[in-house]
This record gives C-alpha cells, sequence and structure tokens, in this order.
C-alpha cells in the first residue's frame, strides 16, 4: 500500500481520537482502537505468531502526537505506551478498515477471556 498523507491531522483530547482527513473524509480513531493495534514490538511481538493480545485498554487516552521525519507519527498514550511509529501507510489502513480490525479485536477478546477494562 503507497504512503498516503493525511490532509489533516488533529487530536480530539476531549473525545480521546485522533482525526484523520484523507480526500475530504474524516476518521476519527479512538486512542484505544490505536493503541491495541500499536505497530510496536510489545504488541506485534517480533514475528509472526508472537503478537501480544493487548487488554484493560478502554480508559487509554492519546497524550500526545509527535512527527517522526517525514515518514510516520508516534503516538504518546495515557499508560506510558510510545514506542509504536505509526507510517503513513498503517495509519491510512487503520482508518479505511477500522470497523474490520475493532470488531476482529473484540473477537479476539472474548475467545481469549479478554477485557478491554483493566
Amino acid at each position: 500500500m503507497a504512503a498516503v498523507h493525511p490532509q489533516k491531522i488533529a487530536l480530539h483530547l476531549k473525545s480521546r481520537t485522533l482525526e484523520l482527513v484523507y480526500d475530504g473524509v474524516s476518521y476519527p480513531l479512538p486512542a484505544e482502537y490505536l493503541r491495541v493495534h500499536s505497530p510496536s514490538a510489545e504488541v506485534r511481538g517480533h514475528g509472526r505468531g508472537q503478537e501480544k493480545l493487548q487488554t484493560g485498554k478502554r480508559a487509554v487516552a492519546l497524550v500526545g502526537v509527535e512527527p517522526s521525519g517525514h515518514y510516520a507519527l508516534k503516538l504518546v498514550f495515557s499508560d506510558g505506551h510510545d514506542s509504536g511509529l505509526y507510517d503513513w501507510a498503517y495509519l491510512h489502513e487503520l482508518a479505511l478498515n477500522q470497523a474490520q480490525y475493532w470488531q476482529r479485536y473484540l473477537d479476539q477478546l472474548a475467545s481469549q477471556g479478554g477485557s478491554r477494562d483493566p
């Protein structure tokens, strides 16, 4: 997938969302969604099959957004997590596939007995 830079990036602290706009369409991405889909090794592991299901992240908030070069954003979360770099292609993918990815996450939680609550 080609790197697609959003036309607009806005952090909304009150609603705990990161708003990305692509081709005039707004995609509000909740902090919890972004946190559980972090591209960090803590979440993805170091190889296939090493992914770690994130639980207890319902109350997490975004507390900062920092550019990383011209290719990515570093998101800082209220639980201290800040090690994943969300490149433009991955952010675009998360925006376009939010409903599908979120349902897959909820299904994984249910099958593994996890909870969104801390």
